[in-house]
């Protein structure tokens, strides 16, 4: 008589664990509903994301992997930062991981299906960098708090000596292809140096003359700062769209066709829509384009190394994406409610 109590406990148990590992699931699932479409979602269709990077969330709404690595000093260990289930950074593993000690953030991970990712730039022909061998040094991890949908996030501050590259990346335009780029920014703690960028550049790291870049760029002009987006394409950037000073969340974006036409875009990432140069021609020297299809951020495309500035995400198309798509991507932005007072 025990042993068959035993053995019609042991059913109800195992019954039971099912019907919780069920509900386990099922939670997962609805959790996973819940997430919007993300930019890469919304670029699907006709331009997709060759590279999407950040430190806040994922750009993907079926993304379910790490973010960024950040490496402690106190014993050079390193740790992947991932997602809370509604797909917003975990920034509480960072901070029990770095509890102590400080951390930098070594590794961008790409989101895409390319695994495009980011670490400290190599030295280039205008700058080595003050890392081992002339690499760039890393942003430190917890220098740049924020919010998103509520969550606590940190976005990568960049200083003087620091940047991240991939000079072998898959699927990024190259010999005049289209493209777009945009980057989530701000037009705080900017200054006038070369160069805030993210996006395409040269493979060898030096510059490589007009064409070989396309990177969505942020910086200061005049005293005080006046800060615009532009496009930098080599020896030069164009566009200059304005940027309202003191904005603390900024949406930068650009396109290009990679032969005749490109058009740059610009908003506060906290509100309201794009403002826009329309479609216009590329300057003369750059009709085609002649990207090398390297990714850049926070640095120029020869490694000039002297901008600062700070970055939550940013993907890359293939393709040029039209103002429609630009427009639901920048509401999806304003959807996932940046905040924080960011430092000046």
């Amino acid at each position: 008589m025990r042993l068959k109590s035993c053995s019609l406990f042991g059913k109800i148990l195992s019954a039971a664990v099912v019907l919780f590992a069920v509900a386990i699931t099922a939670a997962g699932a609805a959790s996973a509903q819940k997430i919007r479409p993300r930019p890469c979602d919304l670029y699907a269709s006709s331009t997709p994301c060759v590279a999407a990077f950040s430190t806040t969330r994922a750009l993907y709404r079926a993304y379910t992997g790490p973010l960024y690595q950040v490496t402690r000093q106190s014993d050079k260990t390193d740790t992947n930062i991932g997602l809370l289930p509604d797909g917003y950074a975990n920034a509480a593993a960072q901070d029990t991981f770095c509890s102590g000690t400080s951390c930098t953030i070594t590794k961008l991970y790409d989101q895409s299906p390319n695994h495009n990712d980011l670490t400290p730039a190599p030295a280039g022909g205008a700058a080595h960098g003050p890392g081992p061998d002339g690499y760039d040094i890393p942003a430190v991890a917890n220098a740049l708090p924020a919010t998103v949908a509520g969550h606590k996030v940190y976005g990568v501050s960049i200083s003087p000596g620091m940047g991240y590259r991939n000079d072998s990346p898959k699927q990024t335009a190259v010999n005049g292809e289209p493209e777009g780029v945009y980057m989530v920014t701000s037009a705080l703690d900017l200054n006038k140096r070369c160069c805030f960028d993210f996006g395409n550049a040269e493979a060898n790291n030096l510059d490589n003359k007009a064409g070989h870049m396309d990177a969505i760029n942020i910086m200061c002009h005049g005293n005080p700062c006046s800060p615009d987006a532009g496009l930098d394409m080599e020896d030069g950037i164009y566009g200059h769209l304005k940027v309202p000073a003191g904005t603390t969340f900024v949406t930068d974006m650009g396109s290009s066709d990679g032969q005749h036409t490109y058009a740059i875009y610009q908003g506060n990432a906290q509100s309201g829509t794009l403002t826009t140069t329309g479609i216009i021609p590329l300057p003369n020297g750059y009709q085609p384009m002649r990207q090398e299809g390297a990714i850049i951020l926070g640095i120029g495309g020869d490694n000039s190394n002297w901008a600062t500035g700070y970055f939550f995400e940013g993907v890359m198309t293939r393709g040029m994406p039209n103002a429609h798509a630009m427009e639901a991507v920048q509401r999806n932005i304003v959807a996932a409610r940046y905040a924080g007072q960011l430092k000046p």
